[in-house]
């Protein structure tokens, strides 16, 4: 709560145009008194306080500069985010009183968890850790309140096991991550922790060689859905790059000792480049990816394999054989991404190129 007496008393005073004198003598003070009140070196009694606001017409509520905070559980969750972008540890005490007025609310603690974790990790404050995990704990319990989609069990063992981290707890760390490794979710913070902290490179290893795969694959759908968000724009600049740089990314993880579905993968790909680089005007270079394109889909078709053994680093992946949605063979899969492109042109010339050199 903040007061602003001392500056509301001069202004009310100079609004009605009245030396520190007249107005000690409207009030019955020495002027001594106003200005004292006026400089914050003493306050008016209570009864003085009645009078002054009488005497400006206002309320001893404006007098004083009481402005009533709004303690509704969105607007202190509003103040306390607004704290923690300056890192400003009003938050903490911010926090404890949306608890007690909130204790049972899952936002409410949810809230103050990542709050205390944030300002507990940068100096390792194991309080406000500890604290972070008490909350932690309590939210879980609460979850059934939770209306955020972004936020489950996994989410909170996930902070559950930073937190823990953080205090230099590995094992229990990493512990709370394999029992939630559910889709391999923890799979790269796994493998980390083992590798980094915990001196067990071969486990390590392992969980790391998960998590590229799902990495590679999720980064070439976000490519591929990128491309579709560019086309609607007509932003042709953008949707090369993209592409180009998903191209790269694929052809840096590929081996070319040995075929996998990669290859497969590589060509699909190559067919997206080469539609971008056709609507940016880029014919030729267009053509000559096609052609790339059918010869990578002719080599796969006629040897399939659907492992990942190729794939650089991903030597320790208990995953060996993947499968896409585009279809078994490399063909069939280029046939789905032509009807998902839509473009008749384009499909045409894909027939030219595939049927050449048969």
């Amino acid at each position: 709560m903040q007061l602003s007496l001392s500056e509301n008393i001069r202004q009310f005073r100079k609004q009605r145009k009245l030396t520190q004198e007249k107005l000690a003598e409207a009030l019955g003070v020495t002027v001594g008194a106003v200005y004292k009140w006026e400089s914050g070196q003493s306050q008016p009694e209570l009864y003085m306080l009645l009078e002054m606001a009488d005497f400006f017409d206002t309320s001893v509520d404006v007098l004083l500069g009481y402005r009533i905070k709004d303690n509704r559980l969105d607007a202190a969750l509003e103040r306390m985010e607004s704290y923690c972008a300056t890192m400003d540890p009003t938050a903490l005490s911010e926090a404890e009183k949306t608890l007690g007025k909130y204790p049972h609310s899952f936002q409410a603690v949810y809230c103050c968890a990542i709050m205390y974790m944030a300002f507990g990790a940068s100096p390792r404050d194991p309080v406000r850790l500890r604290r972070s995990l008490e909350l932690f704990e309590q939210s879980r319990a609460l979850l059934p309140q939770n209306e955020d989609p972004r936020i489950s069990d996994s989410t909170i063992c996930g902070n559950l096991s930073m937190v823990w981290l953080l205090l230099g707890e590995q094992e229990k760390g990493v512990e709370i991550m394999k029992r939630n490794n559910a889709g391999g979710v923890f799979s790269s913070e796994i493998g980390f922790c083992l590798a980094a902290y915990m001196n067990r490179p071969k486990e390590a290893a392992a969980f790391l060689s998960e998590a590229l795969l799902d990495g590679l694959s999720n980064l070439l759908t976000t490519m591929l859905g990128y491309v579709f968000v560019f086309r609607s724009r007509g932003d042709w600049k953008s949707a090369l790059g993209i592409a180009k740089w998903g191209i790269d990314f694929l052809t840096g993880l590929k081996t070319e000792a040995k075929p996998d579905v990669l290859e497969k993968t590589y060509g699909e790909m190559l067919v997206v480049l080469s539609y971008v680089q056709a609507k940016a005007g880029m014919k030729s270079e267009s053509v000559d990816t096609l052609i790339a394109a059918r010869d990578v889909a002719r080599r796969f078709d006629s040897m399939p394999e659907y492992t990942v053994n190729a794939v650089r680093f991903a030597d320790q992946a208990e995953r060996k054989v993947v499968f896409d949605l585009f279809g078994a063979t490399a063909a069939s899969g280029i046939e789905c991404l032509l009807g998902m492109l839509d473009d008749p042109a384009f499909t045409e010339q894909w027939k030219e190129v595939s049927e050449h050199g048969n």
